[in-house]
């Protein structure tokens, strides 16, 4: 069957899930919705609508899963519940402290309006989740490992972009090469947030930012900075679109554990991502869970779901049979 798609949000994230419909030949782009004039925005679809956020409620009918592309800081929390009464809808909340407040807002609405949510898909949280909890499923007595990086992270740029007196800004994710090797070396340390990563800020400040304000809210943020050692660089515009205007990112799962009566064998998985753009990356998660999300709506299934829920074979969009004889 096909799916009729809705994206909310036109941004990084939104194009990306535009262009990962036009790979998926059971998707179709129905409309996008934008908290801007509509008449300014415009995409690649020619069959699909461009509409106002205003309009959401006419298209209840016409939109099998709604896509949303916003922000995780103040965008989701309030979307996502807000949406799913009206439609089937998949995000990529990314505040991991936050997953389980979130969960429980969009379960109580989308049980109450008979649609399924999925929360939290992407590449982490998303596909790295699903990698740690394969790992600890087989590995019961190990540690686990999660490096991101080098990469720019959406949501943390997301949120600096957001303190007052900053006009645009990258960050960087990146993990200390010496904590990653002992991981692989098997000597399975005990690393604290700090010792995993660091962060690195390049921020554009609007005319009379006040620069030593903005960089203490940087790096006092919870969920986001507070924990890591941070660095802040304040340069000009152009030296931002010129030096990083790329999208990458990546990282690596680990988990270290031992198997046998007196646990004398090592053994160690390791799950990497490395992205030319986290966006179209992230959209590409998005589009194979709004599958997932519409096949179980057609089953009568409601409620919020993580990506611990859907089996994989949701995903797909190729047959039970084919996948047995093609992946199994």
């Amino acid at each position: 069957m096909s799916t009729r798609i809705g994206i909310l949000g036109y941004g990084n994230l939104g194009r990306g899930v535009e262009c990962a419909i036009r790979q998926n030949d059971d998707m179709e782009l129905a409309a996008v919705f934008t908290r801007r004039d509509p008449a300014s925005v415009s995409i690649l679809t020619q069959t699909a609508q461009v509409c106002s956020v205003k309009d959401l409620a006419d298209w209840k009918d016409k939109i099998d899963v709604m896509i949303i592309c916003g922000g995780s800081a103040t965008d989701l929390p309030k979307q996502t519940p807000e949406c799913v009464k009206l439609f089937n809808v998949i995000d990529s909340f990314d505040t991991h402290a936050r997953i389980p407040e979130h969960f429980a807002n969009v379960d109580a609405a989308a049980k109450e309006s008979g649609h399924i949510g999925i929360i939290s898909v992407g590449w982490d949280p998303g596909m790295f989740s699903l990698n740690r909890l394969y790992a600890n499923a087989i590995l019961p007595e190990g540690s686990d490992y999660t490096f991101w990086g080098k990469g720019v992270s959406q949501g943390h740029s997301d949120a600096i972009r957001r303190i007052e007196g900053v006009k645009n800004a990258k960050q960087y994710t990146i993990p200390v090469e010496s904590a990653l090797e002992a991981v692989r070396n098997g000597e399975n340390p005990e690393l604290t947030t700090r010792q995993k990563h660091t962060r690195e800020c390049f921020v554009v400040l609007e005319e009379g930012a006040d620069a030593a304000k903005v960089e203490d809210e940087i790096k006092t943020m919870p969920n986001y900075f507070a924990d890591y050692d941070t660095t802040v660089h304040f340069i000009s515009e152009e030296e931002l679109l010129k030096n990083h205007s790329g999208i990458p990112h990546g990282g690596f799962v680990l988990r270290s554990g031992v198997t046998g009566w007196e646990k004398e064998h090592k053994h160690l998985i390791e799950y990497r991502l490395k992205l030319d753009s986290n966006p179209e990356f992230t959209a590409s998660v998005l589009v194979a869970y709004a599958r997932a999300a519409h096949r179980l709506a057609a089953e009568g299934q409601k409620g919020c779901r993580s990506v611990f829920d859907i089996a994989p074979a949701y995903l797909s969009a190729k047959s039970g049979e084919e996948l047995r004889a093609s992946m199994l």
